[in-house]
């Protein structure tokens, strides 16, 4: 692989933009992991950020680097990378994500990312320039993520359901006002070791570009690791509360028993994902969870007009940024 000549001042720069969008992240994902806690009044906001916040960090040591591997090595070919598919890519993610906050859109972060390698990598070098085996395993998971999530979350309410049959309503609600403790914990570690990757990788494939570091190695600097996990982790802190009342009370209205299934279901989907090394959407498979636990109380529970405005804006995820990546790409060519 070509070897870019590369600034170190416009290397720092790019850097900081993946910083910069790895707090978006979790800015704007800070939903997913604590919109059902709070809705349910198990914990104040303030509270959950910061629980939220520490196990997307904690998820440093319990996940592997699979993710940052795909995203770093198997979606665009490493050869076409150059400062300006880098900045076209983090500006295209980080556009649609402050769109899709702004008017409190739960898309997915992880997908404008790629959304925005493939629109910069397509612009420089056309449909050739593409990973079609890495790729296809994302578009995959667009999938699966979700319905994954609504098994898992249908299932394991279906299961608490019949386990807590003879139990009184207020006994189930004092249990699992404490289980869901567990169940947000475990989906912020999910959270934090799939979404944290994704900047690790292309924070790596720059490096591997720019000559700072070898191709051969088999994983990132440390460096690059700790500031990765950091930035989401205070991004999680700032949380995006525009999207929080659209998860966790519009799709439809939790209790902590449905709150903790659908942690549980998304927290198993996340990590089942993340040893696979597949860059899943925490917002898919969360608000698959959700889906899946209204639908097993009842098909009326989950206000359907809401989920389906939500899988709209995932169908259009991918393409829009793509298209702000092409245009952050040209724009780059002139300012980089």
């Amino acid at each position: 692989m070509h070897t870019l000549q590369i600034s170190i001042y416009v290397l720092g720069l790019l850097i900081a933009l993946a910083l910069v969008f790895d707090f978006m992240n979790g800015f704007h994902d800070a939903a997913n992991a604590i919109a059902t806690v709070v809705s349910t009044g198990v914990l104040k906001p303030q509270t959950a950020v910061a629980m939220a916040a520490c196990f997307n960090f904690i998820a440093i040591f319990v996940v592997g680097l699979g993710v940052a591997a795909t995203v770093g090595r198997g979606t665009i070919d490493p050869a076409v990378v150059d400062q300006y598919v880098i900045f076209g890519a983090l500006v295209g993610a980080i556009i649609w994500n402050l769109i899709t906050w702004y008017y409190g859109i739960p898309s997915s972060s992880s997908h404008a990312l790629i959304g925005g390698l493939v629109g910069a990598a397509v612009a420089k070098s056309g449909t050739g320039a593409l990973a079609g085996g890495g790729l296809l395993k994302t578009v995959e998971w667009i999938v699966l993520s979700p319905l994954l999530g609504f098994v898992f979350g249908s299932i394991i309410m279906l299961i608490v359901s019949w386990i807590f049959v003879r139990s009184t309503p207020r006994r189930v609600d004092k249990w699992f006002r404490r289980l869901q403790l567990l169940s947000a914990a475990s989906y912020s570690l999910g959270h934090g070791g799939n979404d944290a990757q994704k900047t690790i990788g292309i924070i790596w494939m720059l490096l591997i570009a720019a000559g700072q570091v070898s191709a051969a190695d088999k994983m990132p600097p440390y460096w690059v690791i700790i500031a990765c996990y950091t930035a989401i982790s205070f991004g999680t802190l700032f949380g995006g509360w525009r999207i929080v009342k659209t998860m966790g009370q519009k799709i439809t209205k939790l209790k902590p028993v449905g709150g903790f299934c659908a942690e549980t279901g998304g927290a198993i989907t996340l990590l089942l994902a993340s040893s696979f090394g597949v860059p899943v959407s925490t917002t898919h498979t969360i608000t698959g969870a959700i889906v899946g636990v209204g639908s097993a109380q009842k098909m009326s529970a989950v206000r359907w007009g809401v989920a389906g405005n939500i899988v709209w804006a995932w169908v259009f995820t991918i393409p829009a940024s793509a298209f702000m990546a092409a245009i952050a790409w040209w724009v780059g060519h002139h300012i980089l």
